[in-house]
């Protein structure tokens, strides 16, 4: 495989993990105002972001009313990220 499709693949896979974490945020933008839940787009963002943020609302208890959740959600999605870029450019470039 050449370098020039390998970037190409990591590039869509850091777009993807980017387009998550906006997700993540826009999710928490969108708790601090009232809005329909059953808006199309509002949908999305909170049927894409729920399996990602599950896990971390059982894990970080809320503080003063506080949910840092996300804050663990996007600190851990972006080592994620760095961790798959990393591993496909070894795999996909041989070094």
């Amino acid at each position: 495989m050449s370098t020039y499709t390998a970037v190409q693949i990591i590039n869509i896979v850091n777009i993807a993990f980017q387009v998550l974490i906006w997700l993540v945020i826009i999710r928490v933008l969108l708790s601090w105002v009232r809005h329909d839940p059953y808006q199309p787009i509002i949908k999305f963002v909170y049927d894409i972001t729920e399996p990602v943020m599950r896990p971390f609302y059982k894990l970080v208890p809320v503080v003063g009313g506080i949910d840092f959740s996300p804050i663990i959600v996007i600190f851990v999605l972006t080592i994620v990220q760095r961790l798959v870029t990393q591993i496909l450019y070894m795999l996909l470039t041989g070094f």
